[in-house]
């Protein structure tokens, strides 16, 4: 059972995916290398989630959930994830990079996910030992919005 979500990359679509899966009730975390994407994920998913709340779209305690996303700057708590989603930039050498990364320290049997919309999950699976847990997971922009 998936209790807790593992976003990387707090850009538009990563902070999106994690605002969305918090509000859905999962234990977010949203993870960037860099700490002033970081900073602005939590000013993003906050503004979002005042104007959703505003306009009876979430309710408070859907906003509580964002206000309690989790950010990380590294890999280390991705250990606690039962389901990964990757937004990071769409530059192959990166999300592979990143795959890489993941699989070795993810726990077995987690589902890898890609946002990618143009590199192919099939190359992107063959950077782990695990391509059957690889799967690709598009959103749209704005994530908080799509139906």
């Amino acid at each position: 059972m998936v209790k807790h979500i593992f976003v990387i990359g707090a850009g538009t679509m990563g902070n999106g995916i994690a605002q969305v899966a918090a509000t859905a009730g999962y234990q977010t975390t949203c993870m960037d290398v860099n700490p002033e994407a970081l900073e602005k994920a939590k000013a993003a998913i906050n503004k979002s989630t005042e104007k959703l709340l505003s306009k009876g779209t979430i309710n408070q305690e859907q906003k509580s959930s964002a206000d309690n996303i989790k950010y990380a700057s590294s890999y280390d708590s991705v250990i606690e994830a039962d389901f990964i989603i990757e937004a990071a930039t769409e530059n192959p050498e990166l999300k592979f990079k990143i795959f890489k990364e993941l699989d070795r320290v993810a726990r077995e049997g987690v589902i890898l996910a890609s946002n990618t919309s143009s590199i192919s999950i099939t190359k992107i699976a063959s950077q782990t030992k695990r391509p059957d847990k690889v799967i690709g997971m598009h959103f749209m922009n704005p994530v908080p919005v799509m139906k």
